[in-house]
């Protein structure tokens, strides 16, 4: 059985001068029974060459070369989209810094046979630089800082993260889908163009019946941040100031905004103090702009993130 929901499983890698880490990603997703055929490349415009490097590699690959950088929401979708007029009945959405560890997916539809009702799964996730550190084991909706926190973000992974259990959500970097939630609730929202598509993703799919669960077993392996340059950068905080105005637009309550205003935006001053002794204080003033961008109804785009700074960074 778990045999067969593999052949029916088409993964999608989305690239943005990615490099090598392409190479990595998708021989983890070869070895873990997916023919070439059934990974979708997309790649958002890259200029490092590495698309190339890609297809050289992987010829039989499913690709598709996108004329701009869509961001992550837009991008995926497209090889959402291929995947499932493919025919695939699961898809596995991974960011090409990831790597998936052996029967990684195996563990994943395993986990999925036993909890039926599930629409959505994710693996527990570990710094690829220091596998013995968690970077995720899913994710919790607050309405606080950034809305959200990552489970066990940087504690000694352990037994306690290594079981079956709901979540709120869980990270897009590693996200396996049944097909039923695409038809039910849609693709990820694009317009947040980076950060917060995966969290709306996973309360839209909970909203319609279909659980999100961590399945603790399966590993995968992150060197988080790589696409966005490192973990509290101008570019990162920026995108996560706006995009955290959107999404309490589309889900937020009178509490929601008060809890948002009270721990996160009455914060900023004592955080830029904090940053600015460890010389990240203009990324507290990005996620402030983002904010305040946001409330003006701004979306962040490639040309908005241009303005930061050298996107190359972002």
């Amino acid at each position: 059985m778990i045999e067969r929901e593999i052949e029916s499983t088409w993964a999608v890698v989305l690239n943005w001068n990615g490099g090598e880490s392409n190479l990595a990603c998708i021989r983890s997703l070869v070895g873990e029974g997916l023919s070439p055929e059934r990974i979708v490349f997309v790649d958002n415009a890259s200029s490092d060459g590495s698309r190339e490097l890609v297809l050289r590699t992987f010829p039989g690959l499913d690709s598709i070369t996108n004329e701009r950088n869509l961001g992550y929401g837009h991008g995926t979708n497209r090889g959402i989209e291929r995947a499932l007029a493919q025919g695939a009945a699961l898809v596995l959405l991974v960011n090409n810094d990831v790597t998936l560890s052996p029967g990684a997916l195996g563990r994943l539809v395993a986990a999925r046979e036993e909890e039926p009702r599930s629409g959505i799964l994710g693996p527990r996730i570990v710094f690829a630089s220091d596998p013995a550190l968690l970077w995720a084991a899913g994710g919790r909706i607050t309405f606080r800082r950034n809305m959200s926190t990552l489970l066990g973000h940087r504690r000694k992974d352990g037994p306690r993260y290594r079981r079956t259990r709901e979540v709120d959500y869980v990270p897009g970097c590693a996200m396996l889908v049944r097909r039923e939630v695409f038809e039910a609730v849609g693709l990820l929202e694009g317009a947040y163009f980076a950060y917060h598509e995966d969290v709306e993703f996973c309360l839209r799919a909970r909203e319609r019946g279909f659980p999100t669960l961590l399945a603790g077993e399966a590993l995968a392996l992150h060197d988080a941040h790589h696409s966005t340059g490192g973990g509290y950068n101008v570019h990162r905080k920026y995108m996560m100031g706006v995009n955290t105005i959107w999404f309490l637009r589309r889900n937020g309550t009178p509490g929601r905004w008060a809890s948002f205003v009270l721990f996160d935006v009455c914060t900023l001053p004592f955080a830029y103090v904090l940053r600015a002794l460890r010389g990240e204080g203009a990324a507290v003033i990005a996620k402030a702009r983002g904010i305040r961008d946001g409330l003006r109804g701004e979306r962040v785009s490639e040309e908005r993130l241009r303005e930061l700074g050298r996107f190359g960074d972002a």
